[in-house]
């Protein structure tokens, strides 16, 4: 069988590598997350991030297979089995996200997260593939007695975070996030089935997790995509009020059932969701338009027109006072309800934990052939910057009298 290869930007050719993973690629599970954005509205301030989570799933899996290369030749025993499901976890780690990745995924999943749904698509395909994925599911959900497939997986540096920040700083043209990838998986090792690092690699190790760092102040949390992603919360917040009042909101059959059953089990969103993508959503956004709702239709257009509100920064929460003030302020300009000035006017915080010491802790392995803790290394010049929690403030609000005509 021939298999496909696919130009990428970032890698050059990415070569599927088993018949197995092609057939994968190919399903309409993953084929829908061509139509999912990979960073949410943040083309908004970053207009070539248009890029996909389909992108992401085959940059994520060809990393796979660079880091099976790569322990193999350090004679870490694994099998052609392991190695293909430790691809097909990666090319469906993220099949549970829904339009505009992580803005709404409390909105579809309030009481779940897209990794339960990632789970439950994932196990779909496992009984349409006769057991085929049953491995890959158990490295995903780190129940496979072989914990190193987990780490990369899902750890601090795996090979999710790998690809993303490497693409993501590509596409926004941030270039503090321009990891060496391939650095940090050569230096890769497997001592008693965990994932450590050649303590060579101490200094390739703080510039990842520095870049990560940078690239969430910069990028992930940048305060105008952050606040168009709220409003988004927000109209969507608005739309449940109103169907909860017997209003009309138009939507599509799919989206329209996470509105209507926002409670229902994840098995039972399981068909609406995999007909659901960012179209869904700017049909939504296009309708609300011209709905009679005032707040639904002035966040609707606020969001396609990029008309969004003004925000401040601080470093202490804005005060009970300032915000009502404002509120009270708009609801008597434009004729609305302290309730629908809410919609408007708000305030929330931002938050980056940086790297989490006691959660499986990255380890370095030297040449006497002893372990030790990353963040203890001498070398490390920025570990408190590296460790500490940081928290900014916003407040949002409108700037002018455009936006309720």
């Amino acid at each position: 069988m021939k298999l496909t290869q696919y130009n990428d930007p970032i890698y050059g050719f990415i070569t599927i590598p088993t018949p197995f993973i092609a057939k994968l690629v190919n399903h309409p599970y993953v084929q829908r997350l061509r139509r999912i954005k990979q960073m949410g509205l943040s083309f908004l301030v970053f207009p070539s991030t248009e890029h996909t989570r389909f992108q992401h799933a085959l940059g994520a899996m060809h990393l796979a297979t660079k880091a099976v290369h790569a322990l193999r030749h350090q004679q870490v025993r694994i099998s052609d089995d392991e190695a293909e499901a430790l691809y097909a976890c990666m090319l469906l780690h993220d099949l549970g996200h829904g339009p505009f990745s992580h803005a709404l995924e409390h909105v579809f999943f309030p009481k779940n997260s897209h990794e339960d749904m990632s789970i439950a698509l994932m196990k779909k395909l496992n009984t349409a593939f006769d057991g085929k994925l049953t491995l890959a599911i158990e490295m995903f959900t780190n129940n496979y007695s072989r914990g190193f497939f987990h780490q990369l997986i899902s750890s601090h540096i795996d090979l999710d975070r790998l690809d993303y920040l490497k693409r993501d700083s590509f596409y926004s043209g941030v270039t503090e996030g321009n990891i060496n990838s391939e650095r940090l998986i050569s230096m890769m090792m497997v001592k008693d089935e965990h994932l450590v690092f050649n303590a060579k690699a101490v200094y390739s190790i703080e510039k990842f997790l520095l870049a990560r760092r940078m690239m969430y102040w910069s990028v992930y949390l940048h305060k105008t995509s952050f606040v168009a992603e709220e409003l988004l919360i927000r109209l969507f917040d608005r739309a449940s009020t109103l169907i909860q009042a017997g209003k009309e909101v138009k939507t599509s059959s799919a989206l329209g059932y996470f509105l209507h059953h926002p409670d229902a089990a994840i098995n039972a969103k399981i068909n609406a969701f995999t007909h659901l993508d960012d179209a869904d959503v700017w049909m939504m956004l296009k309708d609300a338009v011209m709905n009679e709702d005032t707040v639904l239709s002035t966040l609707a257009k606020m969001l396609l027109d990029r008309k969004l509100p003004k925000i401040k920064l601080g470093y202490e929460p804005f005060s009970t006072e300032q915000i009502q003030h404002l509120r009270t302020e708009i609801s008597k300009k434009h004729g609305l309800s302290l309730d629908e000035a809410y919609y408007f006017v708000f305030s929330e915080s931002l938050e980056i934990q940086g790297y989490k010491q006691k959660e499986n802790p990255i380890q370095l392995y030297n040449q006497k052939g002893e372990c030790s803790l990353f963040d203890t290394s001498p070398e490390i010049a920025h570990v408190h910057t590296l460790t500490k929690k940081d928290t900014k403030y916003y407040l949002a609000y409108p700037k002018g009298d455009g936006y309720f005509s």
